[in-house]
């Protein structure tokens, strides 16, 4: 993420609104029927550390390996993790199995004293997140 470093010094909902905007735009770039798995490595202060795409496929398949988000975490020593995909379809409301991946990725967070801060559902114009959707 070119603009990390900016996000270093902003206060935390500056960042956090900062980190939807990079997120939004990053997903507004992906070709059609592409999905992918977006996760963004914060600090114990919530100060951005890393983002990366962690898996790419189509709507009928992506294979997410959760052991490669938290390797990454615990390798630069992220306390906070936000997740996010898209859904080609259109329609951003959660599917069973992100409300399963997201269940998931909280109990494993949760063990690795990691919060998991929301798991965020983009289509080109409009986001779900999980959190403020009480499914976090």
């Amino acid at each position: 993420m070119p603009a990390g470093r900016a996000l270093r010094s902003c206060p935390e909902q500056a960042q956090l609104a900062a980190l939807f905007e990079h997120l939004h735009y990053a997903f507004s770039a992906v070709a059609a029927g592409e999905e992918r798995f977006h996760a963004i490595f914060l600090d114990h202060e919530r100060t951005y550390l890393d983002d990366c795409v962690m898996a790419c496929g189509h709507s009928a398949h992506l294979p997410v390996r959760l052991r490669d988000i938290f390797a990454r975490a615990l390798a630069i020593g992220a306390r906070a993790i936000i997740v996010s995909h898209n859904h080609p379809s259109g329609d951003c409301r959660p599917s069973r199995s992100d409300i399963d991946a997201t269940r998931r990725l909280t109990e494993i967070a949760r063990a690795l004293d990691i919060e998991l801060l929301d798991h965020l559902i983009f289509t080109r114009e409009k986001v779900y997140s999980m959190r403020a959707g009480g499914k976090l």
